[in-house]
């Protein structure tokens, strides 16, 4: 045991955003508060996402859409969530999102951008085509200092030789147009020269964009207000005295250690999507043995779930939808590893379509992955694989690339031989290569190029939404979203089911207080982020309803803290674990 115990205020188990959020929120409140993150990299799964946030009637989404209002949003809510809606959960939301987002930008090095995103159901009652989705803006790590090495780095499937970008920003379009244009040829260039040269002085991309923006940014406030962020320390058990919740015990390189908290612990420790025996009680398509591949952090195994359940909180499966669903595909790599690579963009585009092992499409591919994920779960019911094909033909596959294919002019024989990239001269052959029915999948190709020469999806309707023509390619028309699938080669890349995070968590109050099953608080013990019961009920409505409540709850749970522990009378504590900051090794 190492005897180098320590104690503060606030003990917070986790580093993405929710729980930086809840840290920041609480110190700038006068508590002295104490990160600690199992893995050697902080950042958790925010550093690999998109980095957006969904804020209704924040102070971007008034100018974007001052038509926008409170009811519209309740109405909204309350049509996604169902029978989960939560009405003062909902409200606290409306009111507490805009003050997180002004406090952020105000006190922190936090900076948020306006997006375009619509609701990913704009035609729903209450949603919006634009107005609710604010973006981390881009940042240059070096603002880290000498904890620059310790952000996690993003997700090696979508960089390309590790630089990074953002599905809204210009890059994806220059990059896309470099054989077409002499403008975004030199901008390509430009952007590649820049990133050699950050790659040869750092190791690392140092301009980073989306959730690697968003972790950075509260990386680095926290760390400027002296708030400790503690890598490699696992968190074993939390202590509890005299019914309470008064620190956690801490493995580490050096051995245990006790951090005792005198108002508390939050648990921000990212889900449960790598937890296998939970996620073989919550998905359906894993009960009926099918693959899984999630993309977030091989450590959130459910640890915080794992730890309230041990104390009496209620951690039940409730949503029909567990998780956010993501279609992916695993990427083979020259060392025997693989990669998982996450849909996100291509199956927007014209001239990409998606089948099942019968060959049939199933479901609009340009709706949210979530959406697409839900809807392939419910196509495979009774069978033992869930999985679909992404389907295109040679000039689609050049214009936009597939899944982790780039686009021309990047050479596609090592995704032939290594058998990510399916092809066929014809669609029989390449449905005889990909191992699923060659009738059926030249059925539904013929049944989609008879509207999609004109732009006409009659089967999914694709292209009728804003959410669908947001992503897929405003310069084809008459429909962005839809082009035949007719000039062979074809192609095919196999996807199975993924996840960005789990919706189904622990039970709390509003503010956050861990609840036992007869509804009572766990004194001294709260949960934030996805830790914490989404409050969208297993649904996935808009872009960022993951962060946006995650920060905003971090910020409502930071202040209720605050507010409990000078409402006690306790003298806080004087900060005496700030100098142990450069302590913590790089």
């Amino acid at each position: 045991m190492n005897h180098n115990n320590l104690e503060c205020d606030l003990v917070v188990v986790g580093s993405g955003a929710a729980g930086l959020a809840t840290a920041i929120t609480a110190n700038k409140r006068g508590l002295d508060v104490v990160v600690v993150e199992k893995e050697p990299v902080f950042g958790g799964t925010t550093a690999l996402s998109g980095g957006v946030l969904w804020i209704p009637l924040g102070p971007h989404g008034r100018k974007q859409n001052p038509a926008d209002s409170v009811e519209a949003v309740r109405t909204f809510m309350r049509d996604q969530t169902g029978k989960f809606y939560d009405e003062a959960a909902v409200e606290a939301f409306i009111e507490n999102g805009p003050k997180m987002v002004e406090f952020f930008a105000r006190e922190t090095e936090m900076h948020f951008v306006p997006t375009l995103y619509p609701d990913y159901h704009p035609d729903a009652a209450g949603g919006v085509d634009v107005g609710r989705s604010i973006l981390a803006a881009p940042y240059d790590i070096r603002g880290l200092g000498k904890d620059m090495a310790r952000l996690k780095p993003p997700l090696k499937t979508i960089t390309f030789i590790g630089m990074m970008f953002n599905s809204s920003n210009a890059d994806l379009k220059h990059f896309f147009q470099a054989t077409k244009s002499l403008t975004s040829f030199l901008y390509v260039a430009r952007r590649l020269v820049t990133h050699i040269k950050e790659l040869l002085l750092y190791r690392r991309g140092i301009n980073v964009t989306s959730g690697n923006a968003l972790a950075a940014r509260l990386a680095a406030s926290a760390l400027k207000l002296g708030i400790p962020i503690l890598t490699s320390s696992p968190v074993r058990e939390v202590l509890m005295q005299d019914g309470r919740a008064t620190g956690v015990r801490v493995a580490g390189v050096d051995g245990e250690r006790v951090i005792t908290a005198r108002h508390g612990v939050v648990l921000a420790c990212g889900g449960f999507p790598q937890d296998v025996k939970r996620i073989a009680q919550a998905y359906p398509h894993v009960q009926r043995g099918g693959e899984h591949l999630s993309p977030t952090p091989l450590g959130n195994t459910g640890d915080g779930l794992n730890m309230a359940e041990a104390l009496g909180a209620t951690v039940d499966i409730r949503f029909k939808d567990s998780a956010a669903w993501m279609p992916v595909s695993r990427v083979p790599y020259a060392n025997g590893e693989f990669g998982v690579f996450p849909h996100l963009l291509d199956r927007y585009k014209p001239g990409v379509i998606g089948v099942l092992r019968n060959g049939r499409r199933f479901t609009n591919e340009s709706n949210s992955y979530h959406d697409v994920g839900a809807a392939l779960t419910r196509a495979c019911e009774g069978q033992k694989e869930t999985a679909m094909w992404l389907v295109c033909d040679r000039p689609t596959l050049a214009k936009y690339g597939l899944g982790f294919v780039k686009p021309a002019p990047m050479p596609l024989g090592k995704h032939l031989r290594n058998g990510y990239l399916l092809k066929g001269e014809t669609l029989a052959e390449l449905a005889k290569n990909a191992g699923i029915d060659a009738a059926g999948l030249e059925a539904a190709v013929a049944a989609y190029n008879l509207g999609a020469t004109h732009g006409d999806d009659t089967e999914f309707h694709r292209g009728t939404t804003s959410f669908n023509r947001y992503l897929a390619d405003a310069a084809h028309q008459p429909n962005p979203c839809v082009a035949p699938v007719a000039q062979g080669p074809f192609y095919a890349v196999k996807l199975v089911m993924g996840d960005l995070g789990t919706f189904d968590g622990i039970k709390t109050s509003v503010v956050g207080e861990v609840l036992k099953r007869d509804g009572a608080p766990i004194e001294g013990l709260y949960a934030v982020g996805n830790d914490r019961a989404s409050i969208m009920g297993g649904n996935y409505p808009g872009a960022g309803i993951t962060h946006g409540p995650n920060m905003t709850f971090g910020y409502v749970t930071g202040n209720h803290i605050a507010d409990k522990a000078r409402t006690l009378e306790v003298p806080l504590l004087v900060p005496v674990l700030r100098p142990l900051q450069q302590k913590v090794p790089a």
